[in-house]
């Protein structure tokens, strides 16, 4: 991909313990292009999350490179934004606050950093709720503040590690159609960890299948479902063959796992 956003090359990642060391990734190779949303899954423990936060330029590899806009990924920054599972909120602060929190702290001027929490608020539906404090928020809401916070720097790519995965069924459908459109109308590069199939093949342009640790990128998927996508779409043909395509891919690891490939021979 010549005109990728995002380019990872030959990563490696141990880790190294009173137990020994924990080869986590190795040989990594993922290239995202301009305005792509892309879900990485696999089996647990493959390298999904460690992944995601050397991408963040939160965790350094020990070999390879990242690099976004051919540049070198060495640190956080403001061109990534990232959501987390946890909503990671300032208890103290409201809605509002927790954004304008963020953007006041990267040195925004106090005047603009509300404007633009305002705005980016209005974005995921929460004008209403911009007074409320964290425990008076439901958890799809406090993510919806997560996610606000994390777009209101306009970042040039947003990083999302399971960010519905504590959020019951129906707040998590909620989440990702919220996100759908918030992508469909503003396009930016996404990287979108998750153990989700039906959540990777709905998000998704293109779904990333990750190796059992030493984790690798064993498959690229291309989800050519139109859009917007609906939520009617997930009983068609098209949308079925697709998740049975990247739930095989993650099966084959599960039975490495299990040593169970005699047996299912």
């Amino acid at each position: 991909m010549s005109d990728a956003k995002l380019r990872i090359a030959g990563l490696g990642k141990t880790f190294h313990g009173d137990r020994g060391d924990v080869v986590a990734l190795d040989g990594v190779d993922l290239s995202i292009g301009e305005n792509e949303f892309v879900s990485l899954v696999g089996t647990s423990g493959c390298g999904k999350s460690t992944l995601l936060l050397i991408v963040a330029g939160l965790e350094s590899p020990d070999r390879g490179t990242v690099t976004m806009d051919g540049k070198p990924v060495l640190a956080p920054g403001r061109d990534r934004g990232v959501v987390f599972q946890s909503f990671t909120l300032l208890p103290w602060l409201t809605a509002l606050g927790n954004v304008e929190f963020a953007l006041s702290a990267a040195g925004m001027r106090a005047a603009e950093a509300r404007r633009t929490a305002e705005e980016h608020l209005a974005l995921v539906g929460l004008s209403d709720f911009a007074k409320a404090y964290p425990s008076e928020l439901s958890g799809g809401m406090k993510q919806r503040v997560a996610i606000a916070r994390a777009l209101s720097y306009r970042p040039k790519m947003l990083l999302m590690d399971e960010p519905f995965g504590a959020l019951d069924a129906l707040t998590r459908h909620h989440m990702q159609e919220l996100l759908a459109r918030i992508w469909e109308q503003h396009r930016l590069t996404v990287l979108f960890v998750t153990h989700d199939v039906e959540e990777a093949v709905y998000m998704s342009d293109r779904v990333a299948v990750m190796s059992n640790r030493p984790g690798r990128i064993k498959a690229n998927i291309a989800i050519d479902l139109p859009r917007p996508r609906t939520y009617e779409m997930m009983g068609t043909a098209a949308f079925t063959a697709l998740q049975r395509r990247v739930l095989s891919e993650i099966r084959a690891e599960s039975i490495v796992i299990a040593g169970l490939g005699d047996a299912l021979r």
